[in-house]
């Protein structure tokens, strides 16, 4: 399997207003994106890749005299990979209100002159697809031959198939839920509280003070991080080891591999990722439920999806977005007869198998890609 090698992320301009689902409108708006791959003559082969939390438009591919820039997905994407970029034309778009280039609040809101801080508009997962929508309006793409995501980018690829129908083929969706339960809405709320309180937040406008909101983006991140991993690996990874030989007897220091690790964890985060971000993308997570609007039959929400074709892939130990939760998905896709193939590996890792080399995981996505693959082709 080949590396992609360098990329150069991409960035277009979009000067007619984007409307929210929130009533609110994103004018002047930037989108930064990479693509990897040829789109062949046809334009029938491009493959739309929606990222999660806290990933971006890099999805593949390593940037030039930049060391551990890797994308995210990387073992994914490229030339004899599963998603075989001598096929496809794959495509990674960073989605408004992130950090990482596209208009989000730490950018210049051109109506007062300063970053946009906590007045940046809340933005939702549809919000986002419809952005993506443009992107590929302004690459002459018409339809996609498939759309693909894990996690938070798996709820973006079934809401492809609920509001842009027409334009996808086929949705991939991995390590994901139709919504929030409870218990996740509480996490997201605990890591939101983290950032709200910290003093350097100054509701959401710290830019102006020069400061950062490290102490809360830290706590955030910590929550976060247990939950993508699963009990299992945890313990296989630090059980109950001591950092030092004897314990500290300390209630403030680090006494446990377990805890260095997580702090090591929030400090690296804390320094790239934004809190304004944070808020934004945790409660576009919770607002997302297709089921909503039909008085929360999921299956009449995806009554209108029968031209599509589905994967969905679940993992055993993934306690964040549990198997039940995909079977949800399957369940009202089979209701209403659409085709659809579901995968439920047995993997150790927890929530971030998705990104991981699980031979059976990616056994599954290379035949799927290969089938796609023939069918453009054919």
């Amino acid at each position: 399997m080949g590396s992609i090698g360098h990329v150069t992320p991409q960035k277009l301009s979009f000067d007619a207003p984007l409307p929210l689902k929130s009533g609110a409108t994103l004018a002047n708006y930037e989108l930064v994106y990479e693509t990897y791959g040829t789109l062949n003559a046809a334009r029938s082969n491009a493959v739309l890749v929606c990222h999660a939390l806290n990933a971006s438009h890099h999805v593949a591919g390593t940037y030039a005299g930049q060391d551990k820039s890797e994308g995210w997905w990387d073992n994914l994407v490229g030339p004899g990979k599963p998603l075989d970029t001598r096929h496809f034309f794959v495509i990674g778009v960073n989605n408004p209100g992130s950090c990482f280039g596209s208009t989000g609040p730490g950018q210049v809101n051109p109506a007062t002159g300063r970053p946009w801080g906590a007045d940046f508009p809340v933005v939702t997962v549809e919000d986002w697809v419809d952005a993506q929508a443009r992107l590929l309006d302004a690459l002459g793409i018409q339809r996609l031959a498939a759309v693909i995501g894990g996690s938070l980018g798996g709820m973006q690829a079934l809401s492809w198939t609920l509001r842009h129908g027409e334009r996808v083929a086929e949705c991939i969706a991995v390590a994901t839920a139709p919504n929030l339960s409870a218990q996740n809405i509480a996490f997201n709320e605990v890591a939101r509280r983290a950032i709200i309180t910290d003093p350097d937040f100054h509701g959401g406008h710290f830019y102006a003070h020069g400061v950062v909101p490290r102490r809360g983006l830290r706590v955030a991140r910590m929550i976060g991080h247990i939950t993508y991993l699963s009990d299992d690996s945890m313990e296989q990874k630090f059980g109950r080891a001591l950092r030092d030989a004897e314990l500290g007897y300390s209630t403030q220091e680090i006494e446990f591999q377990i805890e260095s690790y997580l702090r090591y964890q929030g400090d690296k985060f804390s320094e790239y990722f934004d809190a304004n971000t944070y808020l934004l993308i945790t409660r576009a997570l919770d607002y997302f439920d297709p089921a909503r609007e039909f008085g929360g039959d999921l299956s009449a929400a995806f009554a209108g999806a029968r031209d599509h074709r589905f994967t969905v892939v679940s993992f055993s130990t993934d306690w964040r977005f549990s198997p039940a939760r995909s079977r949800e998905i399957v369940k009202a896709l089979v209701d209403n007869r659409i085709a659809v193939t579901y995968a439920a590996i047995d993997a150790p890792h927890g929530h971030d198998a998705f990104l991981l080399d699980d031979p059976r995981y990616h056994g599954l996505l290379r035949a799927t890609f290969e089938r796609i693959a023939g069918e453009v082709q054919a």
